[in-house]
């Protein structure tokens, strides 16, 4: 998960637009008094709307605090937050006391350029954790963008951070964009020698973490309550602490895999033992071998284990930490978790990165988060991310596109001559300019392509055809030639199209002839490659596919494949009223251009744009197109309508 894949704050125009920036404002704050007693969250945020507010935003910011379970409560409000950050951005912020409704809609509509306004408690709202559809477009209502800077809900799929990037284009704040790389880089690529830390009470809370790690680290060091249930499967007396009987052989099993795996994971050889968690108990040192004796616990890892890690961690160019080694909360008990904090901190030739949570909390409390690469703002969060899980709040946000996106119109047989003339000035004049990372091409019946060419001539629009025969000339009644499309100033052609091969039986070696038959005569082929609805179902996607793209693209040359633009059409989502999920386009593209890189070479295939086609509407549109592989779409029903201009809009706003 690259953080350069994705937009940030700094990639939008931010000058006069709303712009709804979702912030992790969850601060602790004193029980009785209701007053914030630590604002390190608040101050994490500032980056990010300072930059909006230098850059003329008029600032929208959403945050939930504790849990009120989707019903108003007033310990739970966000006031107090807004003067806070007034205190701390040295302006105003004006406060509103609901998240949606008439109120917030009219606030956030009156705000002007660098003014700041903060929503009550997202939680508030019952369809903010259920990530309801009506609410997310309500929120959308309020804005022109989205910055989501609230990575400790990246794990979480809500109406304020992905329902609305469903509305609006989503970018990172700079707080996400950083915690995107580190942990990205400690998950993907890290580099060697890495060496994993993991604390904290239960084996069952980090299984993912570990079986993950137990792939990519070259040492894997156990600490916390979670050490006695590897204890225990080691056949080690454990006493009173606390051990997971349901996962002793899990732990068995993940020993067998380390070695397996040829992994160094590294289980204490001692622990400090008390009879109570409580300060001033008479501690022990138990080695593993003679165990924990009845009536005591272990509450650390002992001295050999502490000297041991501090070994294990020398040398090392990644180092990530995720969960205490003990009750560090506790003086007599803080001793494993502190020497492992000081020792990360002495490591200046090694990213060093804190996997948010307690080990977060107790690096800041020994003074030593300053002098590590990283501390993660995410508990929860960090930990799916460790994990290798998709994280529904960055998978939200827009990728930056690295190849042109195309917008292409497939009329299909529908308009007349006339009709088609009178639609394509229409389109024209509602879309007087494209970036040049834009292309749009209609593509009429071949009726219309004399009149639809005229038309656009001077404009932006290019003009496609729907279909063509791969000779030049001969005795091929009702077809139509490259030459002949040339001639009319068509510069495109749909071909291998699901409907051609379903309809009038095209094979992929005739489809291929016709791709080339077109590259030799300087048109675009706007190559179709799909699986119907029964291949889905029995898992034959991809083989089908690559046999598609193999056949249909045999013997092209690698300059030839540089022309080519490829359509994803998932048949059954055509004319169907199904779509394809964005995750489903992704998978199915990413694959389709893994398979170009094996046909040409890599370079070429990261250069080829890939449309996705199936059902696209300005509805389902955006969160596709957010994605990182897919560049555009072959649009059929909205295509015959002027909402094929806000397919385009939405295609200038991810450029």
């Amino acid at each position: 998960m690259d953080a350069m894949e994705k937009k940030i704050i700094t990639d939008l125009d931010l000058k006069g637009k709303r712009v709804l920036i979702r912030v992790d404002f969850n601060v602790p704050m004193d029980k009785a008094t209701g007053e914030i007693t630590d604002d390190n969250r608040i101050r994490a945020a500032l980056p990010t709307i300072e930059h909006a507010i230098r850059f003329g935003a008029r600032v929208i910011l959403m945050s939930h605090l504790g849990r009120p379970k989707g019903k108003v409560d007033p310990k739970y409000s966000l006031e107090k937050v807004a003067v806070r950050l007034g205190e701390l951005l040295g302006k105003p912020v004006a406060f509103c006391p609901e998240f949606v409704g008439e109120k917030a809609l009219k606030m956030a509509h009156e705000l002007g350029d660098g003014e700041v306004l903060l929503l009550e408690n997202t939680r508030f709202e019952p369809g903010e954790e259920k990530n309801d559809p009506d609410l997310a477009k309500t929120i959308a209502s309020m804005g022109d963008l989205h910055v989501n800077d609230a990575f400790g809900t990246a794990h979480r799929a809500h109406a304020s951070n992905v329902g609305v990037a469903q509305h609006l284009v989503s970018a990172a704040g700079f707080l996400m964009e950083k915690e995107i790389a580190f942990l990205g880089k400690v998950v993907e690529n890290p580099e060697k020698p890495y060496v994993a830390i993991l604390g904290g009470a239960k084996v069952s809370d980090k299984i993912g973490v570990i079986e993950n790690l137990l792939k990519k680290a070259d040492k894997l060091l156990i600490g916390g309550a979670m050490m006695f249930t590897f204890w225990k499967a080691l056949g080690y007396k454990t006493g009173q602490s606390l051990v997971e009987a349901d996962k002793v052989e899990l732990a068995r099993q993940l020993i067998d895999q380390a070695k397996n795996a040829g992994v160094d994971l590294m289980i204490p050889t001692d622990a400090l033992a008390a009879e109570k968690m409580e300060s001033g108990s008479m501690t022990k040192v138990c080695t593993a071998r003679e165990g924990i004796p009845e009536g005591l616990m272990g509450l650390d890892i002992g001295p050999d284990t502490i000297h041991r890690f501090k070994n294990a961690m020398q040398g090392a160019k990644t180092v990530v930490w995720n969960g205490p080694m003990g009750v560090f909360e506790i003086d007599d008990f803080a001793q494993g978790t502190r020497e492992i904090a000081k020792t990360l901190a002495s490591l200046s030739q090694a990213l060093t990165v804190i996997g948010g949570g307690d080990s977060a909390a107790a690096i800041e409390q020994f003074g030593l988060a300053d002098r590590v690469t990283h501390v993660s703002t995410g508990g929860g969060a960090s930990l799916e991310m460790l994990e290798g899980k998709e994280m529904p709040g960055v998978a939200s946000i827009a990728s930056k596109k690295k190849r042109k996106i195309w917008i292409a119109g497939n009329w299909k047989m529908n308009k007349t001559s006339s009709e088609g003339v009178e639609f394509a000035q229409a389109l024209i004049k509602g879309c007087m300019t494209l970036t040049d990372q834009v292309e749009a091409v209609l593509c009429p019946p071949f009726v219309c392509l004399p009149g639809v060419v005229n038309a656009c001539q001077g404009s932006a629009m290019k003009v496609g055809a729907q279909n063509m025969h791969p000779e030049d000339k001969g005795a091929f009644t009702g077809e139509i030639s490259a030459p002949m499309l040339k001639d009319l100033g068509v510069t495109h052609v749909i071909l291998g199209h699901s409907e051609r091969r379903a309809i009038f039986g095209e094979i992929d070696g005739f489809i291929c002839e016709k791709v080339k038959s077109a590259l030799d005569h300087d048109l675009i082929p706007v190559f179709c490659v799909g699986e119907v609805l029964l291949e889905r179902e029995e898992g034959k996607t991809f083989d089908v596919l690559e046999d598609q793209l193999r056949l249909g693209l045999k013997d092209l040359s690698i300059e030839q494949a540089e022309s080519l633009v490829v359509a994803y059409e998932p048949v059954w989502a055509i004319g169907t009223g199904k779509v394809a999920t964005a995750d489903q386009a992704q998978e199915a593209i990413a694959y389709i251009r893994s398979v170009l890189a094996e046909i040409f070479d890599q370079a070429t295939a990261s250069q080829i744009s890939i449309l996705y086609g199936g059902s696209i509407t300005p509805e389902n549109f955006r969160p596709i197109l957010s994605q990182p592989d897919v560049d555009g779409g072959l649009v059929g029903g909205a295509s015959l309508k002027e909402s094929f201009l806000e397919l385009i809009q939405i295609a200038k706003e991810l450029t």
